[in-house]
This record gives C-alpha cells, sequence and structure tokens, in this order.
C-alpha cells in the first residue's frame, strides 16, 4: 500500500534576543557544514566570530532596519533569515537551514517570507550575495526566482576575501 505523505507546517517566528544562543548554534553548524570545502576552516571560524556573536545578534534584533525570523518545523527550530535595508535595497543577508532539514520546504519558505517583507516595504525586489562556489545555494536560489546580477569581491579583514554573486528577484 502507497504511503501518505504528511506535510509538517512551517512556521515563521520574529528573532528575539531569548532565541540568539540557539540561531548562534544553528549558524556554526550550518556553516561549518557548508563552507568547509569552500573556504579556509580559519576563515569560517572569523566570519562567525564577526557575524554571529551574541551580543551582535541581539542587537540586531531591535533594529527596525533589520528583520531577524526564524522557522520551525514540528515545533524545533530549522533555520533562519535575516533582512535589511542595505545601499537602498532590501537585502536578503543571512539564510541558513540545519543540514539535517535540509530540502523539505524551509529554504523555500523563508525566502517567501523575506519577499514579503521586502513588498510590503515597497521593494521592486529583494537581492542577496552568495559564495561563487556555493553550488547548492545558487541552485537553491535560481530556483526560488533569483538571477546573477553582478559580481564582487569585497575585503572582510584579517586577510580574507569574500568572492561573491548578486543575486537579485524581482518581486
Amino acid at each position: 500500500m502507497p504511503h501518505a505523505s504528511v506535510i509538517v507546517p512551517i512556521d515563521i517566528y520574529p528573532i528575539v534576543p531569548d532565541d540568539v544562543p540557539a540561531i548562534a548554534r544553528l549558524a556554526r553548524a550550518t556553516w561549518r557544514d557548508a563552507y568547509i570545502e569552500i573556504i579556509s576552516p580559519e576563515q569560517i571560524e572569523y566570519m562567525l566570530a564577526q557575524r554571529y556573536d551574541h551580543e551582535r545578534l541581539r542587537i540586531d534584533t531591535q533594529d527596525p532596519q533589520k528583520w531577524l525570523h526564524q522557522a520551525c518545523l514540528d515545533g524545533a527550530l530549522a533555520g533562519f533569515a535575516a533582512c535589511e535595508i542595505y545601499k537602498g535595497e532590501f537585502k536578503l543577508d543571512k539564510l541558513y537551514v540545519h543540514p539535517d532539514m535540509q530540502r523539505k520546504g524551509i529554504g523555500a519558505a523563508l525566502v517567501g517570507h523575506a519577499a514579503s517583507l521586502a513588498h510590503e516595504q515597497g521593494f521592486p525586489s529583494i537581492i542577496l550575495a552568495v559564495n561563487k562556489k556555493n553550488g547548492q545555494a545558487i541552485h537553491a536560489y535560481m530556483r526560488y526566482g533569483f538571477h546573477v546580477r553582478d559580481k564582487t569581491i569585497t575585503d572582510i579583514g584579517n586577510g580574507f576575501m569574500m568572492d561573491d554573486y548578486i543575486m537579485e528577484k524581482l518581486l
């Protein structure tokens, strides 16, 4: 007899300061899984310290120009996204889904949520930066309606560079 598939709803909530430790743990698990073959372990740790320090995340949750949301699947934290206004555009700055929870629609739900926020704010598109070597993410973003708009190389300090595509999704 065929197996009936059960659809579990993905719930999306704002991230509040009390959520920061869990978000930081999820970021670390995801980064170490996704980037280990793309950038050096030293750069991974440098960027995690720079971007996922608890105090920085707490400040980000209070910034009215930033939107941080978590996705929960069956009550468990599965992913998160952070958006901001960047140089006059609505930017999806962070999108991470725990490695064990990928390919369950969580990334698509977070992108859809970010697109709704951008639309509500009156923006015609949403942009993001993705490492040029992160083929899995690039492929996913293309499925979500993004296209490569530009390329950029950014010095992030400590001798590290980010070599990214800027991708855009028209709303």
